[in-house]
């Protein structure tokens, strides 16, 4: 993906535009939040579970490994979420007449989750 040609479209929707920019700004913080977040919380867990390892507490290690389990389906789920979020709007964002007034809202978060193209 491109991301400096992604900036340069703008999103036409029913005669009013949104900026570049702007487009392209929340799709990287989409991207960020799909990619950052699970491997931050499936990090965050590897470190727990590794200090309980090294501590040689069978106690701890049975509590951090239950602690690491729960991130890994939180990492898992804030995936699957996005994914699902972006499937949906980019479908709904899809159906429907060009110049309709109805689906103008579906349109523009379509046009925003996908960087303006």
């Amino acid at each position: 993906m491109n991301y400096i040609n992604m900036l340069a479209v703008d999103c036409k929707i029913a005669g009013a535009t949104i900026p570049a920019g702007v487009a392209g700004v929340v799709h990287l913080v989409v991207v960020g939040i799909q990619v950052v977040v699970p491997i931050l919380l499936i990090i965050f867990g590897m470190l727990d579970f590794a200090k309980a390892i090294i501590g040689q507490d069978e106690k701890e290690i049975k509590a951090k490994q239950q602690i690491f389990i729960k991130r890994l389906i939180a990492a898992v789920l804030v995936f699957l979420i996005v994914t699902i979020v972006q499937l949906v709007i980019n479908v709904v964002g899809s159906i429907g007449d060009e110049n309709a007034e109805s689906d103008t809202a579906w349109r523009a978060a379509k046009c925003l989750i996908n960087g303006g193209n």
